[in-house]
Protein backbone atom coordinates (compact mmCIF):
# COMPACT_ATOMS: atom_id res chain seq x y z
CA UNK A 1 0.00 0.00 0.00
CA UNK A 2 1.00 3.55 -1.14
CA UNK A 3 0.40 6.36 1.13
CA UNK A 4 0.69 9.77 0.41
CA UNK A 5 0.43 12.35 3.53
CA UNK A 6 3.21 15.39 2.47
CA UNK A 7 1.06 17.31 0.56
CA UNK A 8 2.96 20.54 2.16
CA UNK A 9 5.59 19.69 -0.51
CA UNK A 10 3.67 18.98 -3.35
CA UNK A 11 0.26 18.15 -4.12
CA UNK A 12 -0.68 15.02 -7.17
CA UNK A 13 -2.22 17.20 -10.10
CA UNK A 14 -5.88 16.48 -10.36
CA UNK A 15 -7.17 14.96 -13.25
CA UNK A 16 -9.47 17.42 -14.30
CA UNK A 17 -6.16 20.10 -14.20
CA UNK A 18 -3.76 17.66 -16.15
CA UNK A 19 -6.71 17.08 -18.52
CA UNK A 20 -6.72 21.57 -19.18
CA UNK A 21 -3.03 21.81 -19.28
CA UNK A 22 -3.37 18.96 -21.92
CA UNK A 23 -5.98 20.65 -23.98
CA UNK A 24 -3.74 23.57 -24.13
CA UNK A 25 -0.63 21.95 -25.12
CA UNK A 26 -2.08 20.51 -27.67
CA UNK A 27 -4.36 23.33 -28.97
CA UNK A 28 -3.49 26.82 -27.84
CA UNK A 29 0.25 26.73 -28.90
CA UNK A 30 0.43 30.23 -29.69
CA UNK A 31 2.72 33.24 -28.28
CA UNK A 32 0.69 35.14 -26.24
CA UNK A 33 2.12 38.36 -27.15
CA UNK A 34 1.28 37.30 -30.78
CA UNK A 35 -0.94 39.80 -32.50
CA UNK A 36 -2.41 36.73 -34.82
CA UNK A 37 -5.45 34.33 -34.20
CA UNK A 38 -3.04 31.91 -32.35
CA UNK A 39 -1.53 34.43 -30.33
CA UNK A 40 -4.87 35.74 -29.17
CA UNK A 41 -6.31 32.18 -28.13
CA UNK A 42 -3.27 31.60 -26.08
CA UNK A 43 -4.10 35.42 -24.49
CA UNK A 44 -7.17 34.00 -23.95
CA UNK A 45 -5.91 31.23 -21.93
CA UNK A 46 -4.06 33.46 -19.52
CA UNK A 47 -6.82 35.62 -19.30
CA UNK A 48 -8.98 33.03 -17.72
CA UNK A 49 -7.23 31.77 -15.15
CA UNK A 50 -6.32 35.36 -14.28
CA UNK A 51 -9.88 35.76 -13.92
CA UNK A 52 -9.90 32.27 -11.57
CA UNK A 53 -6.81 32.91 -9.71
CA UNK A 54 -8.60 36.63 -8.96
CA UNK A 55 -11.59 34.71 -7.73
CA UNK A 56 -9.80 32.30 -5.55
CA UNK A 57 -8.09 35.58 -3.32
CA UNK A 58 -10.58 38.21 -4.01
CA UNK A 59 -8.31 39.88 -6.13
CA UNK A 60 -8.93 42.03 -9.67
CA UNK A 61 -7.27 40.12 -12.43
CA UNK A 62 -5.17 42.78 -13.56
CA UNK A 63 -3.66 43.04 -10.12
CA UNK A 64 -2.33 39.99 -11.00
CA UNK A 65 1.20 39.02 -12.17
CA UNK A 66 2.03 34.98 -13.06
CA UNK A 67 5.26 33.55 -12.34
CA UNK A 68 6.96 30.40 -12.19
CA UNK A 69 5.93 29.48 -8.46
CA UNK A 70 6.50 30.65 -4.62
CA UNK A 71 10.06 30.97 -4.90
CA UNK A 72 9.95 33.60 -7.84
CA UNK A 73 6.82 35.41 -6.21
CA UNK A 74 8.35 36.30 -2.61
CA UNK A 75 11.68 37.14 -4.43
CA UNK A 76 9.66 39.71 -6.94
CA UNK A 77 7.85 41.06 -3.87
CA UNK A 78 10.62 41.10 -1.69
CA UNK A 79 13.54 43.01 -3.96
CA UNK A 80 10.44 44.41 -6.10
CA UNK A 81 8.95 46.70 -3.93
CA UNK A 82 12.15 47.31 -1.76
CA UNK A 83 13.90 48.57 -4.80
CA UNK A 84 11.22 50.42 -5.49
CA UNK A 85 11.05 52.08 -2.46
CA UNK A 86 14.71 52.38 -1.81
CA UNK A 87 15.51 55.91 -3.53
CA UNK A 88 12.84 56.84 -0.59
CA UNK A 89 15.77 56.05 2.09
CA UNK A 90 13.28 53.34 3.70
CA UNK A 91 15.55 50.47 3.36
CA UNK A 92 14.42 48.22 6.57
CA UNK A 93 13.24 45.16 5.96
CA UNK A 94 11.17 42.79 8.46
CA UNK A 95 10.13 39.08 8.55
CA UNK A 96 9.50 36.41 10.88
CA UNK A 97 12.03 34.08 11.78
CA UNK A 98 9.84 31.29 10.67
CA UNK A 99 9.66 32.09 7.03
CA UNK A 100 10.43 30.03 4.28
CA UNK A 101 14.18 29.85 3.07
CA UNK A 102 12.42 31.82 -0.04
CA UNK A 103 12.02 34.94 1.69
CA UNK A 104 14.96 34.50 4.40
CA UNK A 105 17.67 34.33 1.80
CA UNK A 106 15.94 36.68 0.07
CA UNK A 107 16.86 38.89 3.05
CA UNK A 108 20.22 37.67 3.80
CA UNK A 109 21.03 38.96 -0.15
CA UNK A 110 19.32 42.30 0.40
CA UNK A 111 21.06 42.50 3.67
CA UNK A 112 24.58 41.68 1.82
CA UNK A 113 23.65 44.79 -0.61
CA UNK A 114 22.82 47.53 2.04
CA UNK A 115 19.76 46.86 3.45
CA UNK A 116 18.61 46.56 7.32
CA UNK A 117 16.99 43.31 8.08
CA UNK A 118 14.93 41.95 11.30
CA UNK A 119 13.58 38.81 12.03
CA UNK A 120 10.53 38.58 14.53
CA UNK A 121 10.88 36.04 17.22
CA UNK A 122 8.21 33.19 18.13
CA UNK A 123 7.59 31.80 21.27
CA UNK A 124 6.68 27.67 21.48
CA UNK A 125 2.99 28.41 20.05
CA UNK A 126 4.68 29.44 16.58
CA UNK A 127 2.44 32.48 16.52
CA UNK A 128 4.28 36.36 15.73
CA UNK A 129 3.31 39.05 18.19
CA UNK A 130 1.88 42.11 17.64
CA UNK A 131 4.17 44.11 19.76
CA UNK A 132 6.94 41.97 18.44
CA UNK A 133 6.41 43.90 15.32
CA UNK A 134 5.68 47.03 16.93
CA UNK A 135 8.91 46.86 18.32
CA UNK A 136 10.67 46.24 15.18
CA UNK A 137 8.68 49.01 13.12
CA UNK A 138 10.54 52.38 12.09
CA UNK A 139 10.10 54.88 10.21
CA UNK A 140 12.46 53.40 7.88
CA UNK A 141 10.66 50.42 7.57
CA UNK A 142 9.86 49.56 3.34
CA UNK A 143 8.93 46.21 3.75
CA UNK A 144 7.68 43.57 6.15
CA UNK A 145 6.64 40.00 5.17
CA UNK A 146 4.88 37.32 7.22
CA UNK A 147 3.67 34.28 5.86
CA UNK A 148 0.24 33.47 6.11
CA UNK A 149 0.25 29.63 7.31
CA UNK A 150 3.70 27.79 8.39
CA UNK A 151 4.71 25.45 6.00
CA UNK A 152 6.22 22.97 8.55
CA UNK A 153 3.26 23.76 11.49
CA UNK A 154 0.31 24.76 9.81
CA UNK A 155 -0.03 27.94 12.34
CA UNK A 156 -2.36 30.76 10.83
CA UNK A 157 -0.62 34.02 11.84
CA UNK A 158 -2.70 37.39 12.65
CA UNK A 159 -2.09 38.79 9.31
CA UNK A 160 -4.91 41.70 9.33
CA UNK A 161 -3.64 42.72 12.36
CA UNK A 162 0.04 42.70 11.72
CA UNK A 163 -0.92 44.50 8.11
CA UNK A 164 -2.22 47.41 9.93
CA UNK A 165 0.21 47.70 12.53
CA UNK A 166 2.65 48.23 9.28
CA UNK A 167 0.53 50.26 7.17
CA UNK A 168 0.64 52.73 9.93
CA UNK A 169 4.13 53.25 9.97
CA UNK A 170 3.93 53.50 6.17
CA UNK A 171 5.39 50.07 5.14
CA UNK A 172 4.30 47.78 2.54
CA UNK A 173 2.90 44.48 3.68
CA UNK A 174 3.68 40.79 1.72
CA UNK A 175 2.52 37.33 2.87
CA UNK A 176 3.26 34.07 1.52
CA UNK A 177 0.41 32.44 1.31
CA UNK A 178 1.31 29.71 -0.49
CA UNK A 179 0.50 27.42 2.20
CA UNK A 180 -3.18 28.64 2.86
CA UNK A 181 -4.56 28.95 -0.57
CA UNK A 182 -7.03 26.09 -1.12
CA UNK A 183 -6.79 25.35 2.35
CA UNK A 184 -8.61 28.12 4.10
CA UNK A 185 -10.69 31.00 2.53
CA UNK A 186 -8.27 33.68 2.04
CA UNK A 187 -9.13 37.42 0.45
CA UNK A 188 -6.56 40.04 0.15
CA UNK A 189 -8.98 43.03 0.71
CA UNK A 190 -9.64 40.93 4.29
CA UNK A 191 -5.93 40.30 5.11
CA UNK A 192 -5.70 43.99 4.08
CA UNK A 193 -1.86 43.06 2.66
CA UNK A 194 0.18 45.15 -0.55
CA UNK A 195 1.05 41.73 -1.73
CA UNK A 196 0.81 37.80 -1.66
CA UNK A 197 1.99 34.98 -3.25
CA UNK A 198 0.78 31.74 -4.30
CA UNK A 199 1.96 28.64 -5.79
CA UNK A 200 -0.10 26.27 -7.96
CA UNK A 201 1.20 22.69 -6.91
CA UNK A 202 0.54 23.22 -3.43
CA UNK A 203 -3.32 23.41 -4.38
CA UNK A 204 -3.29 20.04 -7.16
CA UNK A 205 -1.57 22.13 -10.10
CA UNK A 206 1.54 22.00 -11.95
CA UNK A 207 5.14 22.88 -10.49
CA UNK A 208 6.48 25.58 -12.38
CA UNK A 209 3.03 28.46 -12.03
CA UNK A 210 2.62 30.50 -9.48
CA UNK A 211 1.61 34.56 -9.17
CA UNK A 212 2.11 37.45 -7.09
CA UNK A 213 -0.55 39.42 -6.28
CA UNK A 214 0.40 43.57 -6.17
CA UNK A 215 -2.57 45.82 -4.92
CA UNK A 216 -3.28 48.31 -7.23
CA UNK A 217 -0.97 51.74 -6.88
CA UNK A 218 1.80 49.70 -5.42
CA UNK A 219 5.12 50.63 -6.91
CA UNK A 220 7.45 47.65 -7.61
CA UNK A 221 10.83 47.25 -9.85
CA UNK A 222 10.55 43.98 -12.30
CA UNK A 223 13.33 41.69 -11.03
CA UNK A 224 13.38 40.07 -14.60
CA UNK A 225 13.42 42.83 -17.02
CA UNK A 226 13.25 42.04 -21.04
CA UNK A 227 10.41 42.80 -23.01
CA UNK A 228 6.82 43.85 -22.30
CA UNK A 229 5.05 40.89 -20.97
CA UNK A 230 2.41 40.99 -17.76
CA UNK A 231 2.09 44.48 -17.95
CA UNK A 232 5.98 45.20 -18.52
CA UNK A 233 5.96 43.79 -14.87
CA UNK A 234 7.72 40.12 -15.36
CA UNK A 235 9.82 39.86 -18.63
CA UNK A 236 9.17 36.60 -20.19
CA UNK A 237 7.20 34.62 -22.96
CA UNK A 238 4.20 32.99 -20.19
CA UNK A 239 4.31 29.12 -19.51
CA UNK A 240 0.83 28.98 -21.26
CA UNK A 241 0.07 25.34 -20.29
CA UNK A 242 1.17 25.75 -16.76
CA UNK A 243 -0.97 28.95 -16.09
CA UNK A 244 -4.02 27.52 -17.11
CA UNK A 245 -3.31 24.30 -14.82
CA UNK A 246 -3.07 27.15 -11.89
CA UNK A 247 -6.32 28.98 -13.33
CA UNK A 248 -7.94 25.34 -13.64
CA UNK A 249 -6.73 24.48 -9.55
CA UNK A 250 -7.92 27.82 -8.59
CA UNK A 251 -11.71 27.08 -9.79
CA UNK A 252 -11.26 23.61 -8.09
CA UNK A 253 -10.25 24.37 -4.80
CA UNK A 254 -13.06 27.51 -4.36
CA UNK A 255 -15.40 24.26 -5.06
CA UNK A 256 -13.88 22.49 -2.04
CA UNK A 257 -12.94 25.11 0.88
CA UNK A 258 -16.46 24.10 2.05
CA UNK A 259 -17.06 20.42 2.62
CA UNK A 260 -14.25 18.77 1.46
CA UNK A 261 -11.47 20.41 3.66
CA UNK A 262 -13.65 19.90 6.94
CA UNK A 263 -13.56 16.19 5.60
CA UNK A 264 -9.45 16.48 5.35
CA UNK A 265 -9.74 18.65 8.94
CA UNK A 266 -11.23 15.85 10.64
CA UNK A 267 -8.99 13.37 9.42
CA UNK A 268 -5.86 14.70 10.37
CA UNK A 269 -7.34 15.78 13.78
CA UNK A 270 -7.87 11.82 13.85
CA UNK A 271 -4.68 11.08 13.12
CA UNK A 272 -3.08 13.42 15.20
CA UNK A 273 -5.28 12.34 18.30
CA UNK A 274 -4.83 8.41 17.37
CA UNK A 275 -1.24 8.87 17.41
CA UNK A 276 -0.80 11.06 20.61
CA UNK A 277 -2.68 7.86 22.59
CA UNK A 278 -1.02 4.88 20.27
CA UNK A 279 2.47 6.37 21.14
CA UNK A 280 4.54 7.51 24.28
CA UNK A 281 6.56 10.27 24.12
CA UNK A 282 4.53 12.50 21.28
CA UNK A 283 3.95 15.96 20.93
CA UNK A 284 2.46 18.26 18.95
CA UNK A 285 4.60 21.47 17.78
CA UNK A 286 3.12 24.89 17.73
CA UNK A 287 -0.74 25.94 18.16
CA UNK A 288 -3.24 23.53 17.02
CA UNK A 289 -5.57 27.11 16.53
CA UNK A 290 -4.98 28.29 14.24
CA UNK A 291 -4.28 26.22 11.84
CA UNK A 292 -4.33 25.05 8.50
CA UNK A 293 -6.89 22.10 8.27
CA UNK A 294 -4.81 19.44 7.16
CA UNK A 295 -1.36 19.71 9.16
CA UNK A 296 0.12 18.15 12.18
CA UNK A 297 3.91 18.44 13.32
CA UNK A 298 4.30 15.38 16.08
CA UNK A 299 7.42 15.03 18.20
CA UNK A 300 8.79 11.78 18.74
CA UNK A 301 10.98 11.11 21.97
CA UNK A 302 13.79 9.07 22.01
CA UNK A 303 14.27 8.64 17.89
CA UNK A 304 15.66 11.21 15.21
CA UNK A 305 13.13 12.12 13.06
CA UNK A 306 14.82 10.85 9.62
CA UNK A 307 14.93 7.31 10.93
CA UNK A 308 11.29 7.20 11.32
CA UNK A 309 10.94 8.85 7.76
CA UNK A 310 12.63 6.08 6.21
CA UNK A 311 11.13 3.19 8.39
CA UNK A 312 7.65 4.61 6.91
CA UNK A 313 8.66 4.88 3.35
CA UNK A 314 9.90 1.49 3.62
CA UNK A 315 6.36 0.31 4.83
CA UNK A 316 4.94 2.63 1.73
CA UNK A 317 4.33 6.13 3.78
CA UNK A 318 5.30 9.15 2.15
CA UNK A 319 5.81 11.95 5.66
CA UNK A 320 8.25 14.82 5.70
CA UNK A 321 10.88 16.07 8.41
CA UNK A 322 9.74 19.94 7.81
CA UNK A 323 10.27 21.81 4.42
CA UNK A 324 10.93 19.70 0.91
CA UNK A 325 13.15 22.53 0.01
CA UNK A 326 15.33 21.91 2.88
CA UNK A 327 15.67 18.05 2.76
CA UNK A 328 19.20 16.86 2.93
CA UNK A 329 20.05 18.90 5.45
CA UNK A 330 21.74 18.23 8.85
CA UNK A 331 20.39 21.02 10.85
CA UNK A 332 17.24 20.89 12.75
CA UNK A 333 14.51 22.91 11.50
CA UNK A 334 14.95 26.55 11.24
CA UNK A 335 11.16 26.79 12.19
CA UNK A 336 11.33 24.79 15.41
CA UNK A 337 14.64 26.25 16.49
CA UNK A 338 12.53 29.81 16.19
CA UNK A 339 10.43 28.58 18.67
CA UNK A 340 12.67 27.65 21.27
CA UNK A 341 12.61 23.88 21.49
CA UNK A 342 15.74 22.08 22.39
CA UNK A 343 17.90 21.00 19.58
CA UNK A 344 16.95 17.02 20.48
CA UNK A 345 13.33 17.99 20.15
CA UNK A 346 13.92 19.73 16.22
CA UNK A 347 15.47 16.56 15.47
CA UNK A 348 12.96 14.33 16.06
CA UNK A 349 9.74 15.80 14.63
CA UNK A 350 7.76 14.50 11.49
CA UNK A 351 5.38 16.39 9.44
CA UNK A 352 2.01 14.75 8.42
CA UNK A 353 0.25 16.94 5.88
CA UNK A 354 -2.61 15.53 4.22
CA UNK A 355 -5.16 15.93 1.34
CA UNK A 356 -8.25 15.85 -0.56
CA UNK A 357 -7.37 12.20 -1.64
CA UNK A 358 -6.53 10.68 1.58
CA UNK A 359 -9.08 8.12 2.96
CA UNK A 360 -9.59 6.58 6.82
CA UNK A 361 -8.29 3.44 5.22
CA UNK A 362 -4.74 5.47 4.71
CA UNK A 363 -4.94 6.71 8.63
CA UNK A 364 -5.69 3.54 9.71
CA UNK A 365 -2.83 1.92 7.92
CA UNK A 366 -0.34 4.43 9.25
CA UNK A 367 -1.32 4.10 12.77
CA UNK A 368 -1.20 0.16 12.18
CA UNK A 369 2.47 0.78 11.19
CA UNK A 370 3.30 4.09 12.79
CA UNK A 371 3.18 2.81 16.86
CA UNK A 372 6.09 -0.35 15.59
CA UNK A 373 8.28 1.64 13.81
CA UNK A 374 8.81 3.99 16.73
CA UNK A 375 9.13 0.91 18.79
CA UNK A 376 11.66 -0.53 16.51
CA UNK A 377 13.53 1.92 16.40
CA UNK A 378 13.50 3.09 20.57
CA UNK A 379 15.00 -0.03 20.76
CA UNK A 380 17.58 0.18 18.56
CA UNK A 381 18.38 3.76 20.29
CA UNK A 382 18.44 2.24 23.65
CA UNK A 383 20.85 -1.06 22.42
CA UNK A 384 23.41 1.41 21.35
CA UNK A 385 23.79 2.90 24.73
Amino acid sequence: MRVYFDHNATTPVAPSVADVMVRVLREEFGNASSVHRFGQQAKAVLDEARTAVGGLIGAEPSELVFTSGGTESDNFALRGAAEALEPTGRKHLIASAIEHEAVLVTLKALARRGWKTTLLPVDETGIVKADALEDALTDDTAVVSVMHANNELGTIQPIADLARMAHGRGALFHTDAVQSIGKVPVDVRTLGVDLLSLSAHKFSGPKGAGALWIKRGTRMTSILTGGKHERTRRAGTENVPGIAGLGAAAVLAKSKLGGDMARVAALRDRLERDILAAVPGTIVNGSRDPRVPNTTNISFERIEAESLLIALDLEGIAVSTGAACSSGTLEPSHVLRAMGLPTHRAQNSIRFSLGVENTETEVDYLLEKLPKAVEKLRTLTSSRR
